[in-house]
């Protein structure tokens, strides 16, 4: 692995353009755009307002700064530097910006969910859609882009609304699973009187979707019968032979005096950083587990996260009751792979989008790699303190985008390295 400088950062804001050619990062009110090669700057523009929300266009030619505070919105052009686009809700207030995935159209949500605004870069036109229900995720777009699912708050009833993209007209409602020609596919539901479904993931290929639940368990089902086909726990203690369970170990090196020198002392906090690596644990083996406190809302249990690799082989989960831990699992054998057992919560797990490669962090100075060849554990050698808050794959699957708390650094990950 080889690693770049280090640039600032504001708000965790760091993108690579679809096409993978250049770096965008905001720096309080300014968005500094890079060549992602040469990492040189190619463009500086000036917004009006801390930005809070960036994002590219899909054909990589705008770039979207959102200002909430203020209501603002702003679009910078790539190929012409000195047009530039600003949109003010005005005293409705806004909460959430994003581009549709024509790069064309800009969907703004105003405050207390009032209404989506579909703002049009080409022609000047502006529509709007009533009733958007507050939630984490209540809109997404089919991978055509040609139509929108938003999820709706009307007479007191949640409805899933889908509209044509073309001129944002309603198509028809729909609840859970649903096709395009309307027909009710299927609706699911883990078990009853309980808390219930906490996270959702389709496969690449579409063939599996996974539940995550707040009983600890992952539940996948098939596209054809909407069935269950199975469900993976996540036991205390694993007993299962077929599966690998890395745990990291640390060891903090010892120098003599006579290594210190004061440039080092100054300048070089990896000389003092923990080293840590993997080793292969016997089984049976115990995983760390937080006993969640019942009388405070939304309580740490349950699978918070899921993400399938980019050839559908395997799925990573995250049970919250158990932070310090990674679940692998095979979807060919469907049965447990791994686990990953860190020394500190996982705070984010992203797959290679080329090869079947997991990266993982966990709020320390260290990069964690998983393939099915084993696991490896990299500190950032850069100067100072960087701790890794996230992280990122470029497009290409050769580069990781490493954040901290106020800069990323760029880490240069060998296609061999998951031999």
């Amino acid at each position: 692995m080889n690693f770049s400088e280090v640039f600032k950062q504001s708000n965790q804001l760091c993108k690579v353009s679809p096409d993978g050619k250049y770096l965008a990062t905001c720096v309080q009110y300014r968005l500094v755009v890079r060549d992602f090669n040469t990492l040189q700057i190619v463009h500086l523009y000036t917004c009006l307002d801390q930005v809070m929300h960036m994002e590219w266009s899909s054909d990589s030619l705008f770039i979207l700064c959102a200002m909430y505070k203020r209501g603002l919105v702003q679009v910078w052009s790539l190929e012409q530097p000195d047009w530039h686009c600003k949109i003010d809700e005005g005293s409705i207030g806004l909460v959430s910006s994003r581009w549709s995935p024509d790069g064309r159209h800009i969907l703004n949500t105003t405050e207390f969910n009032l209404r989506v605004t579909v703002w049009s870069l080409c022609t000047k036109s502006v529509s709007y859609i009533k009733y958007p229900k507050a939630c984490q995720k209540g809109v997404d777009f089919t991978t055509d882009g040609r139509y929108m699912a938003l999820a709706e708050r009307r007479e007191c009833k949640d409805y899933i609304s889908v509209f044509v993209c073309d001129d944002w007209h309603l198509l028809r409602y729909k609840i859970l699973f649903y096709s395009l020609d309307g027909r009710l596919l299927s609706s699911y539901s883990a078990y009853e009187w309980s808390l219930g479904i906490k996270s959702v993931a389709w496969s690449p290929s579409s063939q599996f979707l996974a539940v995550g639940s707040y009983d600890e368990k992952v539940r996948i089902l098939n596209h054809i019968t909407w069935k269950k086909i199975t469900e993976f726990e996540h036991p205390a203690t694993i007993i299962n032979t077929k599966a690998v369970v890395f745990k990291e170990v640390e060891k903090r090196p010892v120098v003599g005096s006579e290594d210190l020198s004061i440039h080092q002392l100054t300048m070089n906090n990896s000389l003092f950083s923990t080293q840590s690596k993997y080793e292969i644990t016997q089984l049976p083996a115990q995983v760390p587990v937080i006993k969640p406190d019942p009388d405070r809302a939304n309580p740490k249990i349950g699978i918070s996260t899921l993400a399938f690799s980019a050839d559908n082989r395997y799925l990573a989960t995250k049970n919250d009751n158990m932070p310090q831990s990674l679940w692998v699992w095979d979807m060919q054998r469907l049965s447990l792979l791994a686990v990953l057992e860190q020394t500190a919560p996982v705070r984010c797990f992203v797959w290679d989008p080329r090869r079947p490669r997991l990266a993982l962090c966990t709020g320390n100075t260290k990069v964690y790699l998983w393939s099915p060849a084993g696991c490896v554990s990299v500190n950032v050698p850069v100067e100072g303190s960087f701790q890794v808050q996230s992280l990122f794959w470029h497009c290409s699957g050769s580069t990781l985008i490493l954040l901290s708390k106020e800069h990323i650094c760029l880490c240069y990950v060998d296609a061999e390295e998951e031999k």
